[in-house]
């Protein structure tokens, strides 16, 4: 079945779910509506929703074709006049499946609101399109038709031996247990993922570092390549020539992005198209441990950093190396390598981690950009999850625009925008984002002799000695150095 686009929307008596069915015929129309859940079935189409809270069908509800333009509109009665239905606009919130209920001593209730899961949903059939539609349903069949050759075969040998079952003498290797073992390590979103680079030898994904050694590579391995893999590519000229000609930076720095404004961060409208992303991403559900839940948040941090890096340095108008720019950046794309999970300094790890990245690869290596790009992060997450829903999708649209890297969105991204709606919350994300905003990054803990180029370009512009200021200079303050002011 193809599921439908479909947007909904409120007021204080009604929940209003308006549906695009072209060729509709009104007589083909099934509705059916019980407690949060509501389903439309109009062949080809289906959707089944599950609301914040209960509706009713009454006097006061209708539905409304038009036939012309092919969009169906349903008013359906707020059971609690009043109420106010959370997260309408959070399409795959909604297309969850409907909780589970649980057994206490009392009988049988509905599963409470953010419980955890007790079966983990790793994938689901869903299609988007007719074609889809038809290649899914030829797949179908043709799996079916050959079990049904493998079943007939088992029928004419167990008639040929007169239905009995065939006997061997057992040998030594069969009464010792098999011992399976495997080299494969699992990667991406709570490491779900395998086999995608498995044959990058001729790829020209130039970001991967590990090769095919991803398939393989331990957590710590991942991480002492990629380290060393950044400070091999760190250059200090470079550094240094954009401390001191820094004009250009200075501009971006000042430039002032769609997540500024604190007071419309969190008011947030999707697009047609942003609506149509959300409806074609996979439909999960994840078992997630405490640790693995902050693990995912501060990872989700460094993807927010070079997603806003791309939209800091090209003001909003991604460029064709934009795909490479925020995957070259995010340490969890180009070597796979995730935040740590434990303990309080994670959230300086995981930045450190994106400072060193943004001061070894890409156009613009400043230490001040770096700063502002950590504020920008800040400023997404203060905006709650659909501030947070837009920057991933923005990020998945560039980075599915490339051939090349878009396997970061499957691993990644795609599983992110899923988490984020149904998952994360608005309390959560702001409180990281105060985190975020009163982080110290030192520059001694990038493990680079930042201070000291910097001292060495503002030696070349004065006459005075400053060897004793650079010997009183105390590694332990987060001492910001320019050239100019900012």
């Amino acid at each position: 079945m193809i599921t439908p686009r479909f947007s909904c929307t409120q007021d204080d008596a009604s929940v209003t779910i308006t549906c695009y069915v072209p060729s509709l015929r009104a007589v083909d129309v099934e509705i059916d509506v019980d407690g949060p859940s509501f389903t439309l079935h109009i062949n080809p189409y289906f959707l089944r929703l599950t609301l914040p809270g209960n509706v009713i069908e009454d006097d006061e509800s209708s539905a409304n074709c038009d036939i012309s333009s092919g969009y169906l509109t349903i008013r359906l009665t707020k059971e609690t006049r009043g109420e106010v239905f959370a997260d309408l606009d959070l399409l795959a919130k909604l297309l969850a499946p409907t909780p589970v209920p649980i057994q206490d001593a009392d009988g049988e209730r509905a599963k409470p609101p953010g419980a955890t899961p007790l079966i983990e949903v790793i994938g689901g059939s869903i299609t988007g399109t007719e074609e889809d539609l038809t290649q899914n349903a030829h797949e179908e069949l043709t799996d079916r038709m050959e079990k049904l050759r493998l079943e007939r075969e088992v029928f004419l040998k167990a008639e040929k031996n007169d239905w009995r079952l065939p006997q061997t003498v057992p040998t030594v290797s069969d009464l010792q247990p098999e011992i399976l073992t495997s080299l494969m390590r699992s990667y991406g979103f709570l490491d779900m993922h395998t086999g995608y680079f498995r044959h990058t030898r001729g790829s020209e994904n130039d970001v991967n570092l590990l090769g095919e050694d991803a398939e393989r590579c331990t957590d710590e391995e991942r991480r002492t390549r990629r380290e060393k893999q950044e400070d091999e590519k760190w250059d200090a000229e470079y550094y240094l020539a954009d401390f001191v000609e820094d004009e250009e930076i200075r501009e971006l720095i000042r430039w002032r992005g769609p997540y500024a404004d604190s007071a419309t961060a969190g008011i947030v409208e999707f697009t047609e198209e942003e609506n149509l992303t959300m409806l074609r991403l996979p439909r999960k559900e994840y078992l997630i441990t405490p640790s693995q839940s902050r693990a995912l948040h501060f990872t989700l941090l460094t993807i927010l950093f070079s997603y806003a890096y791309d939209l800091r340095t090209t003001q909003h108008d991604p460029t064709t190396e934009s795909p490479w720019t925020i995957s070259i950046l995010t340490p969890c794309f180009s070597a796979l390598d995730t935040s740590p999970t434990s303990s309080d300094s994670s959230l300086t790890s995981c930045f450190r981690a994106s400072y060193r990245r943004a001061l070894a690869f890409p156009l613009y290596r400043n230490w001040a950009l770096c700063e502002k790009l950590r504020e920008d992060v800040a400023n997404i997450l203060k905006g709650g999850k659909r501030s947070v829903l837009r920057a991933l999708l923005e990020a998945k649209k560039i980075v599915d625009g490339s051939d090349i890297y878009y396997v970061y969105s499957k691993i990644w991204l795609d599983d992110y925008c899923v988490w984020v709606q149904s998952w994360a919350t608005d309390e959560s994300l702001v409180s990281l984002a105060r985190e975020v905003q009163e982080l110290k990054v030192l520059k001694r803990s990038i493990g680079w002799p930042l201070m000291k180029v910097e001292m060495s370009a503002l030696e070349g512009d004065s006459d005075d000695d400053s060897d004793s200021g650079l010997e009183s200079t105390s590694d332990d303050e987060p001492m910001e150095i320019s050239p100019r002011e900012l």
